[in-house]
């Protein structure tokens, strides 16, 4: 039985405007076919297991034919699968959809056409240039740019081109920028009308060039201004100066390596994005529950929740895989009612109080360190405590209050683990200078990533790291990252997501 090929628009190149329905295609494929313009990030949607086949194209070179690429989403949906061809911008928009539909709807392939966000609209808008005006333009054009000269004389009137609409958008025709312009001037179209060229828009590489009919083509061989690009001609290009948005927002330009844990990363991920960065997603580690012997020492510990006189949470995981553990055995917090409860920095603050938990929080440093200078006094000996922590986490704290005198239960909550993810496409971007700072949540984030890094083929990790800027968000994440050999150039005030952030667009600031 012949599976079915959903044909689907992957957006402008923000991973984010892909759509709804789009990213359902996406997460159900069991292959994906996809070109050079769908944003690499998009992949990791797929659901585990997907093939995926790059066919994507290059003005001097193709990875495949055309007519090899709709040959083989016939094959792979004849095997039974389900295909998911994943198309940058809109597959309607020169994105040859009809080629493929055709064929597939000739050897009776059931097939869906998934509409996305055309490039000719959104690059324009994310340079502030919105291609239609009330006072300005009431009509746009969409135009390939592509062709030699010769066939672009064929596929367009450029008489009627020319006065046509009230903007004109050249679809990746930045190789014909002098012959386009000529052309436009020769029909009449007044040479200072203006003109734009927008770069990689909606990426971090985003990078636009203003001029006029008359002057673009020596402005854009002065700044060899390379594809793909969209260009604009018409007066909406001034709205520039007043409407342009994303190059105003504090981390544009700047493509962040996020390390966390996928059930993690969220927060952060949202935080780069808000703020005009681009998130690239590599997660190194993952947060699972502990082996066999270790939860029967964790179910003894629970079992006697009614003996503890402190309990000191150190992480959100720790209470997040606490509650579960409670769950598992069939108890509440109610076990707990003779207990401090204390919370190591806002964030486990906050994951207590979701869950009912009013825990005391320590001002200044949110470190186990904290603990002891704000509850020293208060901690008596013989007072029992619990650490609900992970696997993983320094012995400083249990040390310091059995040196006191206090009785400490150490309870495993949940283990971290390597992820064991690879991905060349990070060590090309590595290679090519395209991930701008790297950050790191934990001890373990750096010691996984480089790992992985590894694993993705690069020889020598630290030095594929050299020109990225470390990002860490404490101390002691730092001193790993130094002792492998990075050169840590960003630290956060607090041990928290925000004052991470905080610390990137201080970065930003200081570079731009």
């Amino acid at each position: 039985m012949a599976g079915k090929v959903y044909l689907v628009g992957a957006g402008p190149g923000d991973a984010r405007l892909i759509t709804l329905k789009g990213l359902d295609c996406l997460e159900k494929g069991d292959v994906i076919v996809y070109d050079r313009l769908a944003n690499p990030g998009l992949l990791r949607r797929a659901k585990p297991g997907a093939e995926k086949i790059y066919v994507g194209k290059r003005t001097e070179r193709h990875t495949m034919k055309q007519e090899d690429i709709n040959q083989l989403l016939v094959d792979l949906a004849l095997a039974g699968k389900t295909v998911v061809r994943l198309k940058g911008g809109d597959p309607t928009i020169f994105g040859r959809v009809g080629e493929e539909a055709e064929l597939l709807r000739r050897h009776g392939i059931p097939y869906e056409i998934v509409p996305g966000i055309t490039a000719a609209i959104a690059v324009p808008a994310y340079a502030g240039i919105p291609v239609t005006h009330r006072d300005i333009a009431s009509s746009v054009s969409i135009i390939t740019g592509h062709e030699r000269p010769d066939k672009l004389d064929l596929a367009i009137d450029w008489e009627k081109v020319t006065h046509a609409t009230g903007t004109l958008v050249f679809m990746m025709g930045v190789a014909n920028i002098g012959y386009i312009t000529k052309q436009l001037i020769h029909y009449g179209r007044p040479s200072d009308t203006p003109v734009a060229l927008i770069r990689w828009g909606t990426r971090a590489e985003q990078e636009t060039l203003t001029g006029t009919l008359e002057d673009i083509e020596e402005r854009v061989l002065a700044a060899d201004f390379k594809p793909p690009a969209v260009i604009v001609v018409g007066e909406v290009v001034s709205q520039r100066e007043q409407l342009q948005w994303a190059e105003a927002l504090p981390l544009f330009g700047k493509r962040i390596l996020v390390t966390r844990a996928r059930s993690q990363a969220s927060e952060l991920v949202r935080s780069i994005e808000d703020l005009g960065g681009e998130a690239y997603e590599l997660p190194v580690i993952d947060v699972v529950m502990p082996d066999h012997a270790q939860i029967q020492v964790t179910d003894q510990a629970l079992e006697a929740l009614e003996r503890y006189d402190w309990v000191f949470f150190t992480s959100v995981n720790g209470v997040e895989y606490f509650f579960r553990h409670l769950e598992r055995l069939g108890k509440d917090i109610r076990a707990l009612y003779g207990a401090r409860i204390a919370a190591v920095g806002p964030a486990t603050q906050a994951a207590l109080r979701a869950h009912g938990i009013a825990a005391e929080g320590l001002p200044g440093r949110f470190q186990a360190e904290g603990l002891i200078d704000v509850y020293g006094p208060e901690l008596l000996v013989g007072q029992h405590v619990l650490l609900p922590r992970g696997d993983l986490s320094r012995t400083w704290l249990p040390a310091v209050l059995r040196e006191q005198g206090l009785e400490v239960t150490e309870a495993v909550m949940y283990r971290t683990v390597p992820a064991n993810e690879s991905d060349e496409e990070l060590v090309k971007l590595l290679e090519l200078g395209r991930i701008h700072a790297a950050t790191f949540t934990s001890s373990s984030t750096v010691t996984n990533l480089l790992c992985a890094l590894r694993a993705s083929g690069a020889a020598d990790p630290a030095s594929a790291l050299k020109g990225v800027e470390i990002a860490c968000i404490g101390p002691l994440t730092a001193k790993t990252a130094e002792e492998a050999g990075l050169n840590v150039s960003i630290l956060a005030q607090e041990a928290t997501i925000p004052s991470l952030i905080e610390a990137l667009c201080a970065w930003k600031q200081r570079t731009s």
